[in-house]
């Protein structure tokens, strides 16, 4: 039996604000719509505060109820935290782990690390949610995530690095490019071409526009999209190239659909990447050690590319 130390009004709250609606929430959860709204109007009466906005298209928090909504999800998690930790004490692996990371990374190595968990870890439950790493830090800092894995966290108070690595910037290009064969290419080189950039919600993205300005000019307008899976389809098309990381494409670089070129512009920055969890909670041994798996998952994929490349 699992213990449930959350009161049940309060995970009928969680819901309806996912679901964004009393109906909604009653068929996720498998809850009679009245009994959900009873216990919600419960709360409001106690709580003498309006939790949700009533609209006829559902339901919205109100002020009071995202104050709430953000200590429902600390107290579940410490609820899992609970749990996990007296399974653990009993020799047995378990827990529920809430996982953030990149779109760039779910056709390589984050399936493969998964595959491992399975394997390794059985009774482990993982949720795996994509964000960009800007949302992966709020997700951290909120309590909504236990660990991130994303580009460029910057070390932070209430973040800590279990793993780390810099990550040079390349050019990658289909390997029937005429640019294939390069061994480095300039940024004049790059912006000469057709081009496809990440948008401003990645970091990658603000740092080039920061330092390198010029290649933002709009006389030969490149394309722009927020999915590092968009832009790897249309580098392999041939008919685009892009600026990212190895990592971003280590599948497409081990299977020879994608060659990376090294930037020989030496004011070109490095990003990181990062394996975070926040230090104001304390999560499970599992979630620990899961996390320091992951580092090491990441860490080999990043050394296979490399090897690719003779690096």
């Amino acid at each position: 039996m699992h213990l449930h130390l959350v009161p049940r009004g309060l995970n009928y709250v969680d819901a309806v604000a996912k679901h964004g609606s009393i109906q909604a929430a009653s068929r996720a959860i498998g809850i009679s719509a009245s009994a959900i709204d009873r216990q919600i109007v419960i709360l409001e009466e106690r709580f003498g505060v309006q939790l949700f906005d009533r609209l006829s298209t559902g339901m919205t928090l109100s002020a009071a109820g995202e104050t709430l909504i953000v200590l429902i999800r600390r107290w579940q998690a410490d609820e899992n935290r609970i749990w996990s930790d007296i399974k653990q004490m009993q020799g047995i692996d378990l827990g529920h782990i809430r996982l953030v990371t990149m779109d760039s990374l779910v056709n390589g190595p984050i399936p493969r690390f998964l595959n491992m968990v399975a394997t390794r870890f059985p009774k482990v439950r993982i949720d795996v949610e994509i964000m960009t790493p800007d949302e992966a830090v709020t997700a951290l800092d909120a309590g909504e995530a236990d660990i991130a894995l994303a580009f460029n966290i910057k070390p932070q108070r209430d973040i800590h690095l279990v793993w780390n690595a810099s990550l040079p910037l390349v050019c990658i290009v289909a390997a029937n490019h005429p640019l294939a064969t390069r061994k480095k290419v300039s940024l004049k080189d790059i912006r000469s071409q057709v081009l496809v950039l990440q948008s401003r919600s990645l970091a990658i993205r603000r740092i080039l526009e920061s330092q390198h300005a010029w290649m933002f000019t709009d006389e030969r307008p490149p394309v722009v999209t927020n999915s590092l899976q968009l832009v790897k389809q249309l580098v392999m098309a041939g008919s685009h190239i892009a600026l990212t990381s190895q990592l971003d494409a280590a599948h497409e670089l081990k299977t020879g659909s994608l060659v990376a070129i090294a930037v020989s512009d030496k004011s070109v920055s490095h990003q990181s990447i990062s394996v975070a969890i926040s230090t104001r909670r304390t999560l499970p041994r599992i979630c620990r050690v899961v996390s320091e798996s992951l580092g090491e998952n990441i860490q080999t994929s990043l050394d296979e590319v490399l090897e690719i490349n003779g690096q």
